[in-house]
């Protein structure tokens, strides 16, 4: 059944959050024949698995600043990955590890695939969620849409704050949940760095760092993306992006050793919400009465395999 809203916007279903588990969970909702619309703040496919691009010199210049890659543990994920490389949206990295893939031409990629075949809403963000009768309705700026269920697929912080008023008992499940913060900085060199393709750290000030120009589906110049430690994170929570990106950097050569050159561009993302406590055994959370439902990597694991099966979770206790 499906449901109109004041504004001609209806859907059996709204999903907020067009990161892996909403896609995942709006997807598996289709194939099952629901009316499904998914509402996302970003002005694309992305989340934690964004691609950032720049021009420089003329030339087009990509970052995957999120994620780095994932792995494929679970048959259903593996099932869903090979899909994706079939597809030549995704591709594996030995680089990173016998397990390990990525998106291709940017980690996005398998996101931007899951959402072609989908009705989804980039660039409005919900702000509001009121129960209104049988039905909810969700205020998203000058928009306003109304649906049977609303499924939430954001961080918990974000969730947190979303259903403080509409659904107390779920926004207290995701404020027990805390994230660990992470500044990635992003790089471009003139000539390549003496350096392996990645480089890891469990206790230095950097965590990571990768040669992003070097995973498949990329080519040209010499670009970096490094990933301070979520101590080091915290430590520069609030300072200007240009003076992180330099700390960092700094932090980057002393290091892995290698002599410090100047780069040619400069750049820093402060993730707030970067890696998650997950709540182990949740997997998601739907209020049927009601019909309100969670799903993220932070009720699965702090994964991209975690929110990919979180989503598909919820769909199944919806379902």
């Amino acid at each position: 059944m499906r449901w109109r809203g004041m504004d001609g916007h209806f859907s059996d279903f709204l999903v907020i959050g067009g990161g892996m588990a909403g896609l995942a969970c709006a997807s598996e909702l289709s194939r099952n024949g629901a009316a499904v619309t998914v509402l996302d703040k970003g002005r694309g496919p992305g989340g934690r698995m964004a691609a950032r691009r720049i021009e420089l010199a003329g030339v087009t210049v990509s970052f995957d600043h999120g994620a780095q890659y994932f792995t494929a543990r679970d048959p259903a994920f593996r099932a869903a990955v090979a899909g994706w490389e079939a597809a030549g949206v995704a591709a594996r990295w030995p680089a990173a590890g016998p397990d390990a893939w990525v998106g291709v031409p940017g980690m996005n990629a398998p996101l931007r695939a899951m959402a072609q075949a989908l009705d989804v809403r980039w660039g409005v963000r919900a702000e509001r969620l009121v129960r209104n009768g049988a039905l909810w309705r969700v205020d998203a700026g000058k928009a306003c849409f109304t649906a049977a269920q609303v499924l939430v697929a954001v961080p918990a912080e974000q969730a947190a704050m979303l259903l403080a008023e509409p659904a107390p008992e779920l926004a207290a499940l995701a404020a027990g949940v805390a994230s660990a913060p992470c500044w990635a900085v992003m790089a471009v060199f003139a000539a390549p760095l003496v350096l392996a393709d990645t480089f890891r750290s469990e206790t230095g000030p950097v965590s990571w760092a990768a040669r992003n120009s070097a995973k498949p589906g990329r080519a040209g110049a010499e670009a970096w993306v490094i990933h301070a430690s979520p101590q080091r994170s915290r430590a520069l929570l609030d300072c200007p992006k240009e003076r992180v990106a330099e700390t960092l950097l700094a932090d980057f050569f002393a290091a892995t050793g290698a002599a410090p050159v100047a780069p040619a561009h400069l750049d820093a993302h402060r993730w707030l919400y970067a890696l998650p406590a997950a709540l182990a055994g949740e997997g998601a959370r739907h209020d049927a009465a009601r019909g309100i439902g969670l799903a993220g990597d932070w009720l699965h694991s702090p994964r991209v395999e975690g929110a990919w099966l979180s989503g598909r979770a919820l769909a199944g206790l919806v379902l």
